[in-house]
């Protein structure tokens, strides 16, 4: 049947209803984006297990890219970041863009003063021209974030991303209780229902646990069966 419905099609000429048909036995991949600023690693490692997450959907694939750094180099040096941030160096940079080409965009940031960091709010900032022209209505998306404490800010931050991304149109997917790990009382971790998170701790001396790994796993995955849903209709 399949062959026989390729030798029957003039490409370059085919009609409305042949290319309906092509799409319907070869499916265009569907593509996610993970986006992510990390200061000393929190943020990658989880963005790392959202794209774990995601990869588990058939046919997707999965991007993992850094939005650029704005601090200066004397300023990475003194904190300590330039030696954490090496090992994420290998990741590329994304412009604003290049976010056209994805079904689906998970964004990952510290937070600060209970809101999204410098470098990823002037990230969102230089999306202007896709907000303008509608460009980004439609895609799936949602955020991750990691504070120092527990109570620093997560949802906060996580909430307010969630406003950005509503006005450029996007379809917001969080981490539903059907991840059961954000219901637990027994030990410090992460997890909302407005996205995965981890605590770094006051010296960044506390790496994601587990629970907050498959967190953000169970993040990745859901978001990405949302995006092959509305792909499919």
């Amino acid at each position: 049947m399949l062959l026989h419905l390729l030798g029957c099609i003039d490409f370059p000429n085919a009609s409305l209803t042949q290319l309906l048909a092509i799409h319907f036995y070869f499916p265009l991949p569907m593509k996610t984006l993970v986006l992510f600023y990390s200061t000393y690693g929190h943020v990658w490692k989880l963005a790392e297990a959202i794209a774990e997450g995601a990869r588990e959907v058939s046919g997707n694939e999965v991007v993992i890219k850094r939005v650029p750094e704005t601090l200066p180099q004397e300023i990475l040096d003194k904190t300590g970041a330039t030696g954490a941030q090496q090992a994420f160096a290998h990741l590329p940079v994304a412009t604003p863009a290049e976010l056209t080409e994805y079904d689906a965009i998970i964004f990952g940031t510290p937070t600060r003063y209970g809101n999204l960091c410098g470098q990823m709010q002037a990230f969102m900032d230089s999306t202007g021209g896709l907000w303008a022209t509608g460009a980004l209505v439609g895609k799936v998306g949602g955020a991750f974030v990691s504070t120092a404490t527990q109570h620093g800010g997560q949802e906060t931050t996580l909430r307010a991303f969630h406003t950005e991304l509503l006005h450029h149109g996007f379809v917001i997917v969080g981490l539903p209780y059907a991840w059961q790990g954000q219901m637990g009382h027994t030990e410090v971790t992460g997890g909302t229902p407005y996205g995965a998170s981890t605590v770094a701790g006051g010296q960044g001396e506390r790496q994601p646990s587990a629970n907050e790994l498959e967190g953000a796993r169970f993040q990745g995955r859901h978001t990405a069966e949302i995006a092959s849903k509305l792909a499919a209709k």
